[in-house]
């Protein structure tokens, strides 16, 4: 039994390693932002779904920083709230945090459906994804964002609601699994094609490994970044009181 609470002792990380992380994907994000809505070349629905990816990790960070600031203010007695107020502006963060997530998660599967589209779909891609669409699916994607946040905040000692999130989540990673996978075997096919017309199978191996380690980063890094949330929500279910 010792030995169990050891090891189930609760990892503290300082604040101020929270804020330089949060200032840092803030700064990212915002450069993002900045580049897309600067540049003419950029402003086309692929880029505007990738804007809105950035303007979502911002608001995460922007949550997190307004939280970690309060807390250290609070700490050293620099700032004194009523319990009430607290709880308040916590549900109203939380809500922010917990929307951003939800948004970020959509936006990253309709970049990768975007994808997908650009490349099966190529000669009737600007008739498919048409300025018109592409705002709509933004505002579809936000405005689904917020309404389950809101219903997450308010009942997140609900298991159902923390399974409906673990399930988006997984969802999303079978879903840029299942079409990365398809658009890298298309690729793979046409590298085959040119391969066997120019006699250089030595191309078509190179290239087929680099489209593999492409594909394995891109799913990779998505897995590290969001797996740790999601396991956390799977702990909170299966393991309740520990």
């Amino acid at each position: 039994a010792r030995a169990g609470r050891g090891w189930c002792q609760g990892l503290n990380i300082p604040n101020e390693l929270f804020l330089t992380l949060g200032l840092v994907s803030l700064v990212e994000n915002l450069l993002v932002v900045a580049t897309i809505l600067k540049n003419r070349n950029l402003h086309s629905p692929t880029y505007y779904f990738i804007c809105c990816l950035a303007v979502s990790d911002m608001l995460v960070s922007v949550s997190n920083l307004v939280e970690r600031l309060f807390m250290l203010l609070m700490e050293h007695g620099v700032l004194v709230i009523r319990a009430s107020v607290i709880r308040h502006m916590d549900n109203v963060i939380n809500m922010l945090i917990c929307s951003s997530v939800v948004s970020s998660l959509s936006f990253l599967g309709v970049i990768t459906v975007d994808r997908y589209i650009t490349i099966f779909y190529a000669l009737r891609y600007h008739s498919i994804m048409t300025q018109q669409r592409a705002m709509v699916t933004m505002a579809s994607v936000w405005l689904a964002s917020t309404v389950p946040s809101t219903i997450f905040i308010t009942y997140y000692h609900n298991n159902a609601i923390l399974l409906c999130l673990i399930g988006f989540f997984l969802f999303v990673l079978v879903l840029m699994l299942v079409l990365y996978i398809h658009m890298f075997a298309l690729a793979r096919h046409h590298l085959r094609s040119i391969s066997s017309q120019q006699e250089q199978p030595t191309i078509y191996c190179s290239s087929s490994l680099k489209g593999a380690v492409t594909l394995t980063i891109l799913l990779g890094v998505f897995f590290i970044c969001w797996g740790p949330f999601f396991f956390h929500l799977i702990l909170i279910v299966t393991c309740p009181t520990n």
